[in-house]
């Protein structure tokens, strides 16, 4: 599903993006966020995506959520 997500340096300063689109996974998860239904998404802010872009965008952000090393300091 990660296939939807593209990383180009030439669009929106490399940040992650929908392919095919100019649509950064940030503003879709944004959206998600706001508690937006996918229809809704679709339908009145992003009419090029699927609801397999949006689920595509929530699994890219669990991939690098899950491969970033976190270093905690105890107080």
């Amino acid at each position: 599903m990660t296939n939807r997500i593209t990383v180009n340096p030439q669009i929106h300063f490399g940040k992650p993006c929908v392919a095919g689109t100019r649509i950064p996974v940030q503003d879709v998860l944004e959206l998600v966020q706001e508690g937006l239904p996918f229809a809704e998404i679709v339908r009145d802010y992003h009419p090029d995506l699927t609801a397999d872009d949006i689920r595509a965008c929530i699994q890219y952000a669990r991939e690098i959520i899950a491969a970033e090393d976190l270093h905690v300091s105890v107080s």
